[in-house]
C-alpha cells in the first residue's frame, strides 16, 4: 500500500485536478490511498466565514456563497453540463455547512471552526473522486471522520491511535484507489475535529503507519525539500536526501514543506517519505529516511512571521528559577500559546510565542500581575540550521536583531 498526499496548490483549479489524473496515470494507482487538502485557498476563505459568523453575522452567508461558487466553477470546467450529480452533491455540502451555522448554539470558536473549515476537504475530495471515476480510474471515497478518531481538543486534536488503527484497517481494504480527506477527524461524539493547519501531511502519515505502507509521497508545487522557502530567500537548493532526524529538526523549527507531526509515525516504522513535484512526477525529489546524511550539506533557512516576543523580569530582582519558570509556562499553557524560543538570565526571561488563538491580552494580564513585561508584536523568528560564519549577514543588514540564540548547529534570531 502507498499513500499519496496532494495539497491545496495541486488542486487549486480544474487543471490541477486534471493533473492529479496525469500523476496517478504515470505512477500507477492500485493499492494507493490519496489524501487531499482543500482546494487552493479554501481553508483561508472558510476561516473568514467563521470570523464573520462571530463578528458580523450578516456577512458570513455571502462569504460562504463565494466559496461555493469557486467550487462550482471548477466542477463546470471538469464536467459537461451544469446539472451533473456532483454539482448537486457539492451544493448539498454547502447547505449542510449553512444549516450548522444557523442551528449552532455553541459559543466556542474552536468548535465552530472545525465544523465549518472541514467542509473544504469534504468538498475537494467529492469533486476529485468524481473526476477520477469520470476519467476511468475506479476510485472509492472514504470519510476520514469515520477512521481518524481523536479527542475534542478542537483545532489541534490529539489522535486516539488504537481506535484509529482499528478503523483504518477495517475500512481501507482492497486494491481500488481510495480518496480521503487530510486534516480532519472526529471525536467520541462524532463531531468533526481538525489536526491543526497543514495537518493533511499528518493524516497521510497516520494512514501509512496504520496500513504499514511501503512509502508516503507528498506532492508539492516545488521540486522537493529545499534549503529555504523560495518565496522568501534567493538561490535555494534542493536537498536530495535527509534523515528523519534532520527532517524533524527542520519541521520543529517551522519548515513549511513537512508538517511537524508527520515524521514521528513514519520513523517508528521506518516508512520512507518522498517529497516530489506534481508538475514533474518522474523527478526524484527529496527522500527522507533512516540514517541518510543530508545531501548537499548546506545551511537551511527557516522563517516564522507574526510572532510575539515577551521579555519578563522580576520586580524584586529575585532569580528567575524553577518556581517562576513553572508559573510562566502554566500561564502560556492556559492561553494555548505555542512556544518557539526561550532564553533566560538570572532575573529575566524571554519567550517568543505564536498567539494562534488570539489570547495575548489575557496572557499579558496574567503575566503583569507578577512580572514586569515588555511585549513586542509582529516579530519574525529566523532559524539557520548548519549555519556558517556569514550565514546571517544578509539578514542583519535588513532587520533589527532583538534576540539571538545559538547552538553548535543552529542559529536563531528574533528580528523586527
Amino acid at each position: 500500500m502507498r499513500v499519496f498526499k496532494f495539497g491545496g496548490a495541486s488542486v487549486k483549479d480544474a487543471e490541477g485536478v486534471k493533473n492529479v489524473v496525469r500523476v496517478l496515470s504515470e505512477t500507477g494507482h492500485q493499492n494507493t490511498v490519496v489524501v487531499l487538502s482543500a482546494m487552493g485557498k479554501t481553508t483561508n476563505a472558510l476561516e473568514e466565514v467563521v470570523a464573520a459568523y462571530f463578528d458580523s453575522p450578516e456577512t458570513y452567508r455571502s462569504l460562504l456563497h463565494e466559496v461555493e461558487v469557486f467550487h462550482q466553477n471548477i466542477i463546470n470546467e471538469l464536467f459537461e453540463g451544469r446539472n451533473n450529480p456532483i454539482s448537486k452533491e457539492v451544493k448539498n455540502l454547502f447547505e449542510q455547512c449553512d444549516a450548522f451555522l444557523v442551528t449552532n448554539r455553541s459559543p466556542h470558536a474552536a468548535f465552530v471552526y472545525d465544523q465549518v473549515v472541514s467542509f473544504g476537504e469534504l468538498v475537494s475530495t467529492t469533486i476529485v473522486c468524481a473526476y477520477l471515476n469520470h476519467a476511468g480510474i475506479a476510485t472509492e471515497w472514504i470519510d476520514a471522520r469515520s477512521c481518524i478518531k481523536t479527542d475534542n481538543f478542537y483545532r489541534s486534536a490529539h489522535l486516539d491511535w488504537d481506535q484509529t488503527q482499528t478503523a483504518i484497517q477495517n475500512q481501507l481494504r482492497g486494491t481500488i484507489l481510495k480518496v480521503t480527506q487530510g486534516f480532519i477527524g472526529s471525536d467520541e461524539n462524532n463531531f468533526t475535529t481538525t489536526l491543526g493547519r497543514e495537518g493533511s501531511d499528518y493524516s497521510a502519515a497516520i494512514l501509512a503507519y496504520c496500513l504499514g505502507a511501503t512509502d508516503v509521497t507528498i506532492w508539492k508545487d516545488v521540486q522537493g525539500v529545499l534549503n529555504a522557502d523560495p518565496r522568501v530567500f534567493d538561490d535555494t537548493q534542493l536537498l536530495h536526501h535527509i534523515s528523519y532526524q534532520e527532517a524533524i529538526e527542520l519541521a520543529f523549527y517551522g519548515a513549511s514543506v513537512i508538517h511537524p507531526k508527520t515524521l514521528q509515525p513514519l520513523q517508528r516504522k521506518e516508512i520512507p517519505l518522498f517529497v516530489k513535484s506534481f508538475l514533474d512526477p518522474k523527478a526524484s525529489g527529496t527522500q527522507v529516511g533512516k540514517g541518510v546524511r543530508m545531501h548537499p550539506q548546506v545551511p537551511c533557512y527557516i522563517v516564522k512571521r507574526g510572532l510575539s516576543l515577551l521579555r519578563l523580569s522580576t520586580r524584586d530582582f529575585s532569580f528567575v528559577v524553577e518556581d517562576n519558570i513553572s508559573e510562566i509556562f502554566r500561564m502560556l499553557h492556559d492561553q494555548k500559546m505555542s512556544v518557539d524560543l526561550i532564553q533566560n538570565s538570572a532575573i529575566s526571561f524571554s519567550v517568543c510565542v505564536n498567539d494562534k488563538y488570539n489570547n495575548m491580552e489575557a496572557l499579558l494580564h496574567s503575566l503583569r500581575a507578577r512580572f514586569d513585561v515588555e511585549h513586542t508584536s509582529e516579530v519574525s523568528l529566523y532559524t539557520i540550521r548548519h549555519f556558517e560564519s556569514d550565514s546571517a549577514n544578509g539578514l542583519l543588514k535588513t532587520h533589527n536583531l532583538l534576540l539571538e540564540q545559538r547552538t553548535q548547529t543552529t542559529l536563531q534570531m528574533v528580528m523586527k
